[in-house]
């Protein structure tokens, strides 16, 4: 697949390229977009492209060491049915940042990727 301007791109500071590749191609539905591992893999879904920077690729290298790690940004998974994707998910061995917050626009749980890096995932109000 050639990789064209209708992608977002977001780029997470990963310490192991094949594991996370690992983790959003068989926990998130993302595919494979292009390896050049143990440095550097992007996997898409929809619209959105992540680039997944080893310690080795140039996107890491480029990084201060102050903001290497792991942060409190954090990409957002629509989902229909977010109890389900739990159980799921929880089934396969994944441990979850916290319980289910519930707002006003949705409910949402946060997933830490093999780096640390945090996925959530939510579930909109039903608003019918």
């Amino acid at each position: 697949m050639t990789v064209t301007g209708h992608y977002a791109s977001v780029r997470y500071l990963v310490d192991d390229v094949r594991a996370a590749v690992g983790f959003y191609t068989t926990h998130l539905g993302f595919t494979l977009n292009s390896n050049a591992g143990p440095a550097f893999a992007d996997v898409v879904r929809g619209p959105l492209r992540l680039l997944l920077s080893g310690p080795a690729s140039s996107g890491a290298r480029a990084t201060p060491p102050e903001a290497a790690g792991a942060g409190r940004n954090r990409i957002q998974l629509v989902v229909d049915d977010l109890d389900a994707e739990i159980g799921r998910l929880h089934a396969a061995g994944l441990s979850f940042h916290g319980e289910v917050v519930t707002g006003p626009g949705g409910r949402q749980i946060l997933l830490p990727d093999p780096a640390g890096n945090l996925v959530e995932l939510f579930q909109p109000a039903d608003r019918s």
